[in-house]
């Protein structure tokens, strides 16, 4: 059939475009001669066509199984638009009643329909199969066909019956399987499942060399960061994903208190609420949305200038979908995602609940993805050896367009520890996942070499000299250069191959870059890389200011305000008191009792210094533990003990005393007489006020070391906050 047709005047002719992107007319063509193909093209490619022309152009109603509703509805009113019937497409899925599903059968039978969206739970309805047994299906296209596999980063179980379904429909039609994600195991799971071993296959580049990748320590500034770079791109379209529904609120509510136009976006919200975002955002009324996974498939605007991550993804496949949603119109696009080890933990956590198969197979996932985190090659080529594709890091397309290539780590000959990781893989027989063959090289025992009793091994601890952080890097090397592999069916045990065997006949000089080391105790970040720390001079002159106030009403400088909140206000240069509230540990009452003088202070210190004030950095705040400060101001009225106040909210103790602490040190007066009674007889209250009333500093450990074994730590913070509520409040 497709020998007659002339697939580029159709094209125009039905989609206005002049000419095919890619293997699409391949693929179409292949299609129409019954062929069944297995399709994987990357986000924005025009997969859609691909099912979509062969559709139109063959005889009877082309079958399109798809994940979400959003999705199908978009996909429908594309073809309704390039059509003069509504009866072209349909949507067959639980959101119609029994009048709209009788609509749509009445058009298939007419033969108007060309393409039918089926959800994979309603095609599994006994009476839609009966009904689709009797009619004429051209081909049957899975979208999303990665929701297949247990190892895509989107599996759906009811997609796994597809098969079966079909052999009841008819079993002879061919089969179009479509993804923008595929690693070779899900692409053999796919073909496998839909029984379509002998399709065609056909595999577009997943290089997307318009996109900038960029990783960033994730620190407790990671809203200001946030910020700052949102403000440096005033007007652009962005995107923003956060792993929760919570963090998804809160952010969003941050941006829009920073003059940021935002809203959020999750399966939380009100269907009208979401749409209305949705059509927000795509109609440019709306910059920026916050948003969890729920948003962005099937979203074509090609002009998102800026995909961040606010949260690690759980999967590679995962952030490959989601920075593929920026720069689809070939123009600029900026991936951001702020990483922490404490993330993947969190992560990890999460998954307790699972079976143990599918917790290593989630393990397996987050382990990749935090390699690429942590590594200091081209992202991109990490990326793309990911999915089954080599790239050139120095003369390929879009070579420099990550932060690793643009600021690139020294580089190290390392010829014969490349010895010691395959002789080592040889000796132990290939049985090692990479954290285990780590533990292994460096000599530290876990739960699984001390099963094996390696500890005796004359190879265990063989590369003890370097650290762990050094053996990871290098093993991903490995494996990216192909002188290793990973076995995914075990869950990543690492095996040796040819090139493995001819580099121990063979060496060559190899060369790596070691891994980026993440400390979670690090505070820098990357708004405040560009700017100084802090200004000394001023923060001498503040010191000096909180000394003289302290000794005119006699009490410790700490508890007027903190030294970290110097530090800050030296940083901000607050100049108002909206902007001295927002400063760590003030809040209004102290703002009200101590701040006219240092605003003074400051103000005409930047006048004199003719300081330009970094405003980007004064991120204004929305009181989100509002709630639960409130929660606990109550309790307290009703003198209510602290343990059961924290029980209550399921917390311990001390996450209790550190939102005391910040209701009390920013000047709100409480009072926790009633704890302080319950907890320390009177003569300890007198040997503890004395203390703190003598002591010129807030830092708790002095007070630690000063009682040493006499009072545990959270007693001492406790009694604090009762003497700064009856000393400064």
């Amino acid at each position: 059939m497709s020998s007659k047709l002339d697939l580029n005047k159709e094209l125009k002719s039905l989609f206005g475009f002049s000419k095919f992107k890619g293997d699409q007319k391949l693929i179409i063509s292949s299609l129409l001669n019954k062929k069944s193909l297995m399709v994987i093209m990357p986000t924005g490619a025009g997969k859609s066509l691909c099912f979509q022309l062969p559709a139109l152009l063959s005889e009877g109603t082309a079958l399109v199984v798809s994940p979400l509703i959003a999705l199908m509805k978009n996909q429908v009113d594309v073809i309704r638009g390039i059509s003069s019937s509504d009866g072209v497409a349909h949507v067959l899925n639980s959101s119609l009643n029994n009048s709209q599903v009788n609509n749509v059968k009445n058009d298939i039978i007419k033969g108007n329909t060309k393409l039918l969206y089926v959800a994979p739970e309603s095609l599994a309805k006994e009476d839609y199969i009966e009904f689709l047994s009797k009619i004429n299906i051209s081909f049957l296209a899975v979208d999303e066909a990665h929701c297949i596999s247990e190892w895509g980063h989107d599996f759906r179980p009811e997609y796994r019956n597809l098969k079966s379904i079909l052999d009841r429909i008819n079993n002879k039609i061919p089969i179009i399987a479509l993804t923008a994600t595929a690693t070779s195991k899900v692409q053999d799971d796919i073909v496998k499942n839909l029984g379509i071993k002998n399709a065609e296959v056909f595999k577009s580049s997943f290089n997307r060399p318009n996109l900038f990748y960029e990783i960033k320590q994730k620190t407790e500034d990671v809203n200001r960061d946030i910020i700052s770079f949102i403000k440096q791109r005033e007007g652009k379209s962005g995107i923003i994903y956060c792993l929760s529904r919570k963090n998804v609120n809160e952010l969003s509510q941050v941006l829009q208190l920073n003059n940021i136009n935002a809203l959020p976006y999750h399966a939380g919200l009100d269907s009208k609420v979401r749409v209305k975002n949705q059509d927000m955002f795509l109609m440019e009324e709306c910059d920026v949305i916050v948003a969890t996974i729920a948003f962005g498939m099937g979203i074509d605007k090609p002009d998102v200038r800026y995909v961040i991550h606010h949260d690690i993804p759980k999967s590679l496949e995962s952030y490959y979908q989601e920075t593929g949603r920026a720069g689809r119109d070939g123009g600029e696009g900026h991936c951001l995602a702020f990483y922490s080890h404490k993330d993947i933990e969190k992560l990890e956590k999460f998954m307790s609940g699972k079976t143990v198969a599918e917790q290593e197979q989630s393990f397996s996932l987050l382990d990749e993805m935090a390699a690429y985190a942590e590594t200091s090659m081209s992202r991109r080529k990490f990326l793309l050896n990911y999915f089954g594709e080599d790239f050139d890091e120095l003369k390929g397309e879009g070579a420099l367009m990550d932060d690793n290539m643009k600021n690139p780590k020294p580089k190290k000959k390392v010829n014969d520890e490349v010895i010691t990781v395959i002789k080592l893989i040889q000796h132990t027989k290939e049985q090692y996942r990479t954290k285990d063959l780590v533990a292994y090289i460096t000599g530290k025992e876990n739960n699984l070499l001390r099963s094996h009793k390696v500890i005796e091994n004359k190879l265990f601890g063989c590369g003890k000299e370097k650290d762990s952080v050094f053996w990871n890097s290098l093993i991903r090397h490995l494996l990216v250069n192909k002188l290793l592999e990973k076995n995914i069916e075990s869950y990543g045990v690492l095996k040796l191959n040819e090139s493995s065997l001819n580099y121990l006949n063979e060496p060559t000089d190899f060369y790596i870059s070691e891994n980026h080391k993440y400390d979670s105790k690090k505070t820098i970040s990357i708004s405040s890389v560009s700017k100084p720390i802090n200004d000394k001079g001023l923060f001498k002159i503040l010191v000096s200011e909180r000394k003289r106030i302290a000794k005119h009403k006699n009490i410790p400088p700490y508890v007027i305000f903190q030294e970290s909140s110097l530090e800050e206000m030296s940083l901000k240069y607050p100049i108002n008191n909206e902007e001295l509230r927002n400063i760590n540990g003030v809040g209004e009452g102290k703002a009200k009792k101590f701040g006219d003088s240092f605003l003074k202070i400051i103000s005409d210190y930047v006048k004199e210094n003719e300081i330009t004030r970094p405003e980007d950095l004064i991120i204004k705040t929305s009181g989100l533990n509002s709630s639960l400060k409130m929660f606990l101001i109550q309790s307290i009225d009703r003198k209510i003990p602290i343990e059961d106040i924290a029980s209550n909210k399921g917390l311990d103790l001390n996450d209790i005393i550190k939102e005391l602490e910040t209701i009390i040190f920013s000047g709100t007066k409480i009072n926790i007489d009633y704890m302080i009674n319950d907890f320390f007889e009177e003569e300890q209250q007198e040997e503890l006020y004395e203390f703190f009333i003598e002591t010129e500093s807030d830092d708790i450990n002095i007070a630690i070391e000063e009682f040493q074994d006499e009072y545990e730590e959270s007693d001492l913070r406790l009694y604090r906050l009762k003497f700064i509520n009856d000393v400064s409040n």
